[in-house]
């Protein structure tokens, strides 16, 4: 078959890339070749644009066994204990067919991380959505929405943590980000490097369908009004096949049969063989008459390319084939040896015996192409907010309008779809600032939490990396976990674009100076570009996935109110920063300025100082202030325990509305016992941490003064009708 240039452009790749392609082999690459050229150079696997910038991650630390480079991050916890976790995009494929797009994105970060030798004890997810007026957004809600809950609950993972957003940038490209988390021991970690020659590569797992063929390349490319067409190339899922192969694979590797495992992810079968060749330094051959086929006449460019799901390979000890083989037929799998390691640092591909395709392992992987994108730098804009110009509102009529709107309204119309206890470890779920899981047996747990703004880091890209680096922080430290590492998955537009290329490099430089500053690494991750429809590209939505440990299961705490008469603490200065807030966007339909302004040095020295009195019992309940300032995070904490406040305004207040819905960062809302309140303020006035004693709890009335007094019943009826109402 003759390679045309139409070939090489449905294929994904430009003409340039061609001409390289037939540099490095020599000659023209056949039809399979060039397919297996176009999965591992696309976007999605090779992370061409983004590979440079992402180096400047800082990925290390005493906590950190194993960064970036593997399917998924690891720290360690003490004990021996180790926890493994990722998050991961599948944005178009949702898009496309919701159910299985988002289905098969949980079924594919689950295997990212009992890939590594770890059981999975908690689901996470980041979905964003455009407007709810949009003719697609309610099927495309409820058909994501489903798919994450059928998918987690078919196999007994608990989902207990995330986020649902709106926003018209999502119009025509939804997000949908899955994260996992697993536990293991330290000991029994385990990798996708290659070891040895002449190793069997087994193929494990459920048959090899014509599902997902160039799935990876279609999440390197832009949507356009022909995306309905692109349905075949999303993946189908099977969470009960999943759940056997969870089950086998942690069963094989009690011993010591497994040199290396890959997942059978993006690009299937030619991504994992590759992959596990390349970090070995070896070659593989593989005889692809042997694979497992669900359907009849797969050729061998089908059987590379398919992105069929529930499928891993496996590479072997000697003479464990008959062990492992047992293994996996006990559980029902396909259990086949398709092929072994090889000196020749080649991807030797077979079928019937004839040679089919021969590619050097190098030209798919290290001599993938790098780009050093041109990108603009974004400047700050002008602070040109005139409050006073805008029409009055009252207090209360700005929150319940906050408060019942599909942001910020109530979301357990979602979670509650979510089997969040299952597994019997989750000690805290969806609705606080982050989830808590016990590690099993032990008086210690995790806590778990995923963040973003799409708006700030519009905005001003440095300052919104910044933001939700921070943001992820504070949740963590509001429920008294130590933070430890994160794990981000990058959702931007058009690489190609220089704007958007800008965006994208300074969110990470300000991910990687919160990160440094706060020692919070960045162990895993992935990056989602051409995010976009008809040339239009999303705004820049950074999702970061943070974990924290809590060593004693006696200290952490929650959000609500526990008791009538505590004091409430606000921690860090209030300057009442209201551009690009939620106070005018909902209000007044405003989206304009600057975000607010991040000291990283006051983060740190708050939240640790937050996390020494919550530590030391100090504290009854904890919530960090976020989007929609001080007022919106006091109704939280009073809508989730039906008790009320008494708030009084400080002396020298300069405007209410900027001091209750500004959202200045670095602050805490604290519940303080009434007997403890001089033993705080000590602590607080030592460190020289900035703080206010502004009320009381008190029963049904959520109270400011002299600006609202309303029933709590209320603030709950109004937070909780947007979905019914929809």
């Amino acid at each position: 078959m003759i390679i045309s240039n139409e070939i090489v452009e449905k294929h994904g790749l430009k003409l340039e890339e061609y001409e390289n392609i037939k540099k490095l082999l020599k000659r023209n690459p056949n039809l399979l070749e060039l397919g297996i050229f176009s999965a591992m150079w696309n976007e999605h696997c090779s992370y061409k644009s983004s590979r440079i910038h992402l180096k400047k991650l800082p990925t290390h630390g005493s906590q950190v066994i194993q960064g970036p480079g593997e399917n998924a991050g690891v720290i360690d916890i003490g004990d021996d204990d180790a926890i493994v976790f990722k998050i991961e995009s599948h944005n178009h494929p949702s898009y496309i067919e919701p159910y299985q797009g988002a289905a098969t994105g949980v079924g594919g970060i689950l295997r990212d991380v009992f890939t590594m030798g770890a059981r999975p004890i908690a689901l996470l997810n980041s979905i964003h959505f455009g407007s709810p007026s949009h003719p697609k957004t309610k099927s495309l809600l409820n058909g994501v929405v489903s798919g994450i809950g059928g998918y987690g609950n078919c196999i007994g993972i608990p989902t207990v943590a995330g986020e649902t957003k709106f926003n018209d940038t999502y119009n025509e490209n939804i997000l949908v980000n899955a994260m996992a988390v697993g536990h293991t021991k330290k000991n029994k970690i385990f990798y996708s490097k290659a070891k040895g020659i002449n190793k069997s590569v087994v193929y494990v797992g459920s048959k090899t369908g014509r599902d997902g063929i160039h799935g990876a390349s279609m999440a390197s490319a832009e949507f356009d009004e022909n995306s309905d067409e692109k349905k075949p190339t999303v993946q189908v899922g099977d969470p009960f096949t999943e759940k056997l192969l969870l089950e086998a694979c942690l069963e094989l590797m009690k011993d010591d049969s497994i040199i290396a495992i890959q997942d059978m992810g993006a690009a299937g079968l030619t991504s994992s063989s590759v992959e596990m060749a390349s970090k070995g330094s070896l070659g593989v051959e593989l005889e692809l008459n042997k694979v497992p086929c669900r359907e009849e006449n797969m050729t061998p460019y089908e059987m590379m390319l398919s992105e069929s799901q529930e499928r891993m390979l496996i590479i072997l000890e000697d003479n464990k084939e008959d062990h492992a083989r047992k293994i996996f037929q006990k559980w029902d799998l396909d259990f086949v040896i398709i092929g072994r390691t090889t000196d020749t640092k080649n991807l030797t591909l077979k079928f019937k015996n004839e040679l089919v395709g021969e590619i050097p392992i190098e030209a798919l992987a290290s001599k993938a192409p790098v780009y050093d994108r041109k990108w603009t730098k974004k400047k700050l804009p002008k602070s040109n907010l005139k409050l006073k110009e805008l029409k009055k509102i009252k207090m209360e009529d700005a929150l319940i309008k906050i408060l019942s709107s599909p942001n910020h309204s109530n979301k357990s119309w979602i979670t509650n779809q979510y089997d969040q206890m299952v597994m019997c470890d989750t000690l805290q779920r969806s609705g606080s600032d982050a989830a808590i899981i016990r590690i099993h047996n032990k008086d210690k747990a995790i806590a778990v939490s995923v963040d973003s703004s799409a708006n700030y880091c519009k905005s001003h890209p440095v300052t919104g990396g910044k933001q939700i680096v921070c943001e992820n922080w504070r949740n963590l430290i509001s429920v008294g976990a130590k933070p430890l590492a994160i794990t981000n998955c990058l959702n931007f537009g058009n690489p190609e674009n220089e704007s958007v290329m800008g965006e994208f490099a300074e969110c990470l430089e300000g991910i990687k100076e919160a990160c440094e500053f706060l020692n919070f690494p960045v162990v895993s991750g992935n990056v989602s570009f051409y995010n976009g429809t008809n040339k239009k590209n999303i705004f820049p939505t950074p999702v970061i996935g943070g974990v924290g440990l809590i060593n004693n299961l006696s200290k952490p705490i929650g959000h609500n109110f526990k008791k009538l008469n505590n004091y409430i603490f606000l921690i860090g200065k209030t300057f009442g920063h209201l551009e690009q807030s939620c106070f005018l966007k909902e209000n007044y339909s405003l989206v304009e300025g600057r975000p607010p302004e991040i000291n990283l040095t006051n983060e740190k020295n708050n939240g640790e100082l937050v996390l020494k009195l919550i530590s030391e019992n100090l504290v009854s309940s904890a919530h960090d202030i976020s989007s929609g300032g001080l007022i919106v995070a006091l109704s939280e904490m009073s809508i989730g325990s039906n008790l009320g406040v008494k708030i009084e305004k400080p002396k020298r207040l300069r405007n209410s509305i900027e001091y209750f819905f500004g959202e200045d960062q670095g602050r805490y809302v604290l519940e303080i016992d009434q007997k403890k309140h001089k033993q705080v303020e000590k602590i607080l006035n030592t460190n020289n941490i900035f703080y206010e004693n502004i009320g009381i709890t008190q029963e049904k009335y959520f109270e400011i003064e002299d600006e609202m007094k309303t029933n709590i019943n209320d603030l709950f009826k109004i937070n909780h009708k947007w979905y019914k109402n929809y």
